[in-house]
């Protein structure tokens, strides 16, 4: 695994689109899933060091992957950053206790990106 390794689980091509440009400018590599079956597969296969997670998602859900990566020991250590479109009173609350780290809502907002996940990027 390279250094500054993120997975992005996103189902928007846009939104991959900025997400990649944003953290790669920052030195990020950038890997894209864009569906929760690929991305689950790919958190096990690839076990990187940050999740940015997109919660509606064709295949299984964000809700469901945070659930799998919480229950294995061998990732549950991993940070996971809510990346969403539902911004409703209490979604921040909800997607914390299911076992997120953090949260940012879209449309993205580029320096608060850039320091959610350099806060939570693994030293």
């Amino acid at each position: 695994m390279s250094d500054k390794t993120v997975l992005c689980i996103e189902d928007n091509p846009q939104n991959q689109l900025l997400v990649r440009r944003i953290l790669s400018s920052r030195g990020y590599n950038v890997v894209e899933a864009y569906d929760g079956l690929a991305g689950w597969q790919l958190i096990q296969e690839m076990v990187p060091p940050l999740i940015l997670l997109d919660i509606d998602l064709p295949g299984i859900d964000g809700l469901e992957i945070i659930k799998r990566v919480r229950q294995n020991a061998a990732i549950k250590h991993i940070p996971v950053i809510a990346l969403t479109a539902s911004a409703m009173q209490g979604d921040r609350e909800r997607f914390l206790a299911a076992g997120c780290d953090d949260y940012l809502s879209k449309p993205v907002n580029v320096m608060e990106l850039l320091e959610t996940v350099s806060r939570h990027y693994p030293v």
